[in-house]
């Protein structure tokens, strides 16, 4: 099992939904504005956003970054405190927002594929070491050579994430404590390990509190920190 298989240490996991008549603005804005200015900031290695095709909420979006460090660092804070007009307007129509700055404990296999799950869980008081040797020794060594598969990642809470300008705007953020993030070619191997191996009662069986909250996505658009001009340069 490698340490990671994502571009960097850490990364930033967002889970949110968008006013239904805002949707096309959003999307727009968050491909040409939004996720070249964030992947622009040093550290920032690589951004994805994903559309739900049964849960939810409606975007599933992560950024994968050098350490968790980049995460609560002053150059991300700044464009946090000081966000464009466009960004301010599009704050003012996100709900919901289950946003974690996280570090990458475990992952299998390499890449990513086109649909991913997206389970959000939270360990029971004194079960943590049970629910995440579960999770590592068994759950993501078992499926990462079934056909289908690409890759999935244990991502767990490193950092509490500060209000800043932008959440002031678009209302409190609920945290993340933990999420597993599977992704595979073929979306019908995501969906049978979350039916089987993955399913809420061998969560709740493991170790987990309640029933963990899912959404199973199709991938719609990302970003390299390659293909984006660092800020400041001309």
């Amino acid at each position: 099992m490698s340490a990671t298989t994502l571009l960097g240490e850490a990364a930033m996991v967002l889970g949110f939904d968008v006013e239904h008549e805002a949707i096309a603005e959003h999307d727009q804005w968050h491909t040409q504005e939004h996720m070249p200015e964030r992947l622009s900031i040093q550290g920032f290695l690589r951004g994805s956003r994903w559309i739900a095709e049964d849960g939810g909420p409606r975007y599933f979006a992560i950024y994968e970054v050098r350490d968790v460090g980049v995460l609560t660092g002053p150059d991300y804070l700044e464009r946090l405190n000081n966000p464009t007009p466009w960004t301010a307007k599009m704050m003012k129509r996100y709900r919901g927002m289950r946003r974690g700055l996280c570090s990458v404990r475990a992952s299998a296999g390499t890449g990513l594929g086109h649909a991913l799950l997206a389970i959000y869980y939270m360990p029971a008081a004194g079960r943590e070491r049970e629910l995440h040797e579960w999770l590592t020794h068994d759950a993501l060594p078992g499926m990462s050579s079934q056909p289908g598969f690409a890759s999935a990642h244990v991502l767990e809470s490193a950092a509490t994430p500060s209000m800043t300008s932008e959440q002031k705007i678009r209302g409190q953020d609920s945290a993340v404590r933990s999420v597993l993030v599977v992704t595979g070619y073929d979306a019908r191997c995501v969906d049978r390990i979350a039916r089987d191996e993955l399913s809420a009662g061998q969560f709740e069986r493991r170790g987990c509190t309640t029933s963990s909250i899912r959404g199973r996505y199709r991938y719609d658009f990302s970003l390299t920190a390659g293909e984006c001009a660092p800020r400041g340069a001309s």
